[in-house]
């Protein structure tokens, strides 16, 4: 299973630079600062917007753990042992306006939005947990050990 980026998204962003460009040439009068500006603001929002065209992949999983972007258009591959964590945070104030998915590996912190993911990441939650193994368990308690995890040797 793969999430990705809305379609629509990079195409917006593309149009956006086209329009900051334009805008930035229209308010100029006379004034070089303006164009520049527009130019480089539309540059930003552009390179934004083919990144999003070359790697849409935002994440993916399968069943030896996760791939996450690195990098503006790279992705690195987590197994499922290096994944501490996974759930769903709602940070109001801090960038994130909705409910955001939070990959932690104790190393790196990976948080995906529902644009990131096209989808609410309250449902790509439930997906990673239904993909991801159960940790390994002992099938027994050790020998001197109830299954409570009292010492049978001092119990009277």
């Amino acid at each position: 299973m793969q999430w990705r980026i809305p379609a629509a998204l990079p195409v917006l962003k593309l149009v956006g630079a086209a329009g900051l460009l334009a805008l930035g040439f229209l308010l100029a009068e006379g004034d070089l600062l303006r164009p520049v500006a527009g130019a480089l603001g539309a540059a930003l929002l552009a390179g934004w917007g083919v990144r999003d065209v070359i790697a849409p992949v935002r994440l993916a999983v399968d069943p030896s753990g996760i791939t996450v972007p690195k990098g503006w258009t790279g992705r690195q591959h987590l197994p499922w042992s290096a994944v501490e964590s996974i759930r769903v945070q709602r940070r109001p104030g801090r960038g994130f306006a909705g409910p955001a998915l939070e990959i932690d590996t104790s190393e790196t912190l990976h948080l995906f939005s529902r644009l990131d993911l096209g989808t609410d990441p309250e449902d790509v939650a439930d997906a990673l947990a239904a993909v991801r193994p159960e940790p390994a368990r002992p099938s027994r308690p050790p020998s001197g050990e109830q299954s409570d995890g009292t010492d049978q040797s001092r119990a009277e």
